[in-house]
């Protein structure tokens, strides 16, 4: 019997109802309880803490020790080179100048050459430090630093998608997976080509070109997205192409465009927004209603005119300014085109006008597709719809108050929508870049809408508790701005428009907005595998995707914003939607676009001589201009040299 009682004394210090008619016992135990909690969760965070400071660490000494690689090869260089300043820093290329040298392929992976005669294109290939005085340096020590900043961004950013999700599409930092959204392309690895060769990420590069080459396969029985495909996929192989030279970027683009072209083949040449790669079955989603969306069919120009000069074969461009035509044809009087597009007509199906989503890129590649051909008379029709649309632009021009914010509102049939999407923050960008070629009197127009457009996207992102945009605002008299839909996902437009307006202008202004987003996007997206959206921009609560654009155009534009306007220089390159740069070549010995329909059979308008004689002119152009730049130690015109990167 005493032993039974023991065991019941022992057991009943687990009864809830012991504790209760105990109440000193009852709070010790609660007080044990949440001390041991607490030293439990103490011990945790440190260790996470911990965990973040080595990746830091490590990616510190990543840096490190390319900047000591970087200096290795200059030591190496020095020799070879004459004249070079006592003054150059080291850590900055774009202090000595860059040019073209074309010397034989020797297996180096930044030496990726290629004979004049077999290019379609002039093409940057081997760089070597000129050391030329007349070298634009940067002096801005403020802007370097914040350059360093966001070039570790892209290292993190990449390395955790290396990590966890090597091969798919996108990274989920949350969950330490990767997800495919784009049928398994390798969306963030296209993506983020440019952007990688660009800030000097040699090994990185070379390592996505290599998956590119090896596991790039388009026989998916995937219903894709033309527009989102051609834009990030097609438009980072041709960028790829131009940046390195290497061909097997431009035969898997080809490869790619092939995939695609079933989408156009409709009674009015509109393309259908969605195609399944493996067998050219194309359509359009329900959600549309059967129509294609204007901001897809008339955002895929500069991508196939682009591989039409390349190729040399006129049928990727025919198929898409035909569409322009199309569109030119039944273009309102206010030139603002709906959203909708019948792919059987070629006719509008609903009212709603808009520069925000489903809208917004038509009126972008107008401007750019004139810039991309050179400004040249075969594409002075676009830059004519160009402004005949910036002028019905003006009419949707808002003011709200009490602070005169200036937004771009809505319109359905003849009812203005006090709304604007963050998509729409593009537009400063697109009316700086189209100051050049405008009247006096619109060039001025232009560029004070820029200026104001861009103010208001700014505080798009500083009126929230993060300091990051949601994904559009409301504007009420007496009220200014609210956020509707109030998710973040990472977008670049604001700061693509920043980076315009700073090459436009000059003003540190420009680049101080785009430092405070950058924080922003530091403080409250980056985590320890990456970078993720908001589901909230005012709680702040996290989401579980990082962006494949976010590589491809946000961390970009935010380098380029803080680099000398010699790297990627608008005079040479032209963006595309997705902030790939591709090549601005002369489109010369062609019919004036947009003038007359193109049909398969018109193809025969550009001739085998035709293609000859326009190959060897930009032959003779790009050769003449390496020749002047290897005397004068410095870039001139168009087509010459990348620009001065900044390889640290």
């Amino acid at each position: 019997m005493a032993r039974q009682r023991s065991q019941s004394s022992w057991l009943r210090g687990f009864s809830l109802s012991y504790y209760l008619r105990r109440p000193r016992k009852l709070a010790f135990v609660l007080v044990f309880f949440v001390i041991s909690t607490f030293l439990i969760w103490d011990r945790q965070t440190i260790i996470r803490e911990h965990e973040v400071a080595i990746s830091e660490v490590s990616k510190e000494n990543y840096i490190l020790s390319q900047k000591l690689e970087d200096l290795r090869k200059f030591v190496k260089q020095k020799v070879e080179v004459e004249d070079i300043p006592r003054d150059l820093d080291l850590g900055d290329d774009q202090d000595g100048d860059i040019e073209i040298e074309d010397k034989p392929d020797v297996g180096d992976d930044d030496s990726r050459s290629q004979s004049v005669k077999d290019r379609k294109s002039p093409q940057l290939n081997h760089v070597v430090l000129d050391g030329s005085k007349d070298a634009p340096a940067d002096d801005d020590l403020v802007a370097r630093e914040r350059r360093d900043k966001v070039r570790g961004a892209m290292l993190h950013a990449w390395t955790s998608y290396e990590t966890y999700a090597w091969g798919f599409d996108e990274l989920r930092p949350m969950s330490k997976t990767g997800v495919n959204q784009f049928g398994g392309l390798g969306a963030t690895i296209v993506d983020s080509l440019d952007t990688l060769y660009i800030m000097g990420f040699h090994e990185q590069f070379k390592k996505a070109s290599e998956w590119v080459s090896q596991n790039m396969n388009f026989n998916k029985h995937y219903g894709a997205s033309v527009f989102e495909t051609t834009i990030r996929v097609l438009g980072g192989l041709l960028s790829a192409y131009d940046l390195s030279g290497d061909k097997m970027f431009l035969s898997k683009a080809q490869e790619l465009a092939e995939r695609l072209l079933p989408a156009w083949n409709t009674a009015s040449g509109i393309p259908y927004n969605t195609i399944e790669l493996a067998t050219g079955s194309a359509s359009n989603p329900q959600w549309t209603g059967g129509s294609s969306v204007l901001a897809d069919i008339g955002t895929e120009q500069i991508e196939f005119i682009g591989l039409s000069q390349r190729t040399g074969n006129p049928k990727y461009k025919e198929k898409v300014e035909n569409v322009i035509f199309q569109l030119k044809k039944v273009m309102p009087n206010d030139g603002l085109l709906p959203i909708y597009i019948s792919p059987h007509s070629g006719k509008p199906t609903t009212t709603k006008i808009t520069f925000g989503a489903m809208g917004d890129s038509f009126y972008e590649y107008l401007l750019k597709v004139w810039i991309q051909g050179n400004k040249t008379e075969v594409v002075k029709h676009y830059r004519e719809m160009f402004d005949h649309s910036m002028e019905g632009m003006m009419t949707l021009v808002k003011k709200s108050s009490p602070s005169n914010y200036v937004y771009l509102a809505e319109r359905t049939g003849d009812v203005h929508q006090a709304k604007m999407d963050e998509l729409a923050c593009f537009a400063p960008g697109m009316l700086a870049l189209g100051v050049e070629g405008a009247s006096e009197e619109n060039a001025k127009k232009y560029l004070d809408l820029a200026k104001e457009l861009a103010r208001t996207c700014y505080n798009f992102y500083m009126s929230t508790r993060t300091k990051l945009a949601g994904e559009n605002y409301h504007f009420r008299d007496g009220e200014d701005m609210s956020v509707g839909t109030a998710y973040n996902i990472l977008r670049p437009e604001t700061i693509e428009s920043l980076m315009y307006l700073y090459r436009k202008t000059g003003d540190n202004m420009y680049r101080d907005w785009g430092w405070d987003i950058f924080q922003a996007f530091e403080a409250n997206s980056r985590v320890p595998t990456g970078y993720v959206g908001l589901h909230d921009v005012n709680s702040g609560v996290k989401d579980d995707m990082m962006q494949s654009f976010f590589l491809a155009e946000t961390l970009k534009y935010l380098y380029l914003l803080f680099s000398p306007s010699t790297v990627i220089p608008l005079d040479e390159w032209v963006f595309n939607t997705e902030a790939h740069p591709l090549r601005i070549i002369p489109r010369v010995n062609e019919p004036i676009s947009l003038e007359e329909p193109i049909h398969e059979e018109s193809r025969g308008r550009m001739t085998e001589q035709s293609r000859k004689e326009e190959m060897m002119e930009r032959m003779r152009n790009s050769s003449g201009k390496r020749n002047s730049q290897k005397r004068l130690g410095r870039k001139e015109g168009r087509g010459g040299t990348l620009g001065s990167f900044d390889y640290r």
